[in-house]
């Protein structure tokens, strides 16, 4: 099965910014609408962010104006652009796909917010 991998969490203090990455071993952006995950320590999984196969997106009201969405369907990746990261944002990211049944979760990337 396709494999996600998703790629650039790391430690931001409050305020600052990064920039996530979902790549798949498989043609599925071309295919599929997307979205970004999280799961913030003792929380369910919630879906943040979604964006379509023709670029239209869509964010919850936790990250709406903070985060953006693209895709490069050439290149097999997705990519969340996340700034003004609030210390409520440190969670695990995750990517996958929308519409159909969700694939395998990759490890996820952990974000950590804090000063």
């Amino acid at each position: 099965q396709v494999q996600l991998v998703e790629s650039g969490g790391g430690l931001v203090q409050p305020g600052g910014s990064l920039t996530l990455s979902c790549a798949a071993s498989g043609s599925i952006f071309d295919i599929y609408d997307m979205g970004w995950y999280r799961q913030a320590p003792g929380k369910q999984r919630e879906l943040v962010a979604t964006i379509t196969l023709l670029g239209g997106t869509n964010y919850s009201e936790s990250v709406k104006g903070r985060f953006s969405l693209s895709r490069d369907n050439a290149k097999n990746a997705v990519y969340l652009q996340m700034n003004s990261l609030k210390p409520e944002d440190t969670a695990v990211y995750y990517c996958n796909v929308l519409g159909t049944r969700p694939l395998n979760w990759g490890k996820g990337a952990l974000v950590t917010v804090s000063s």
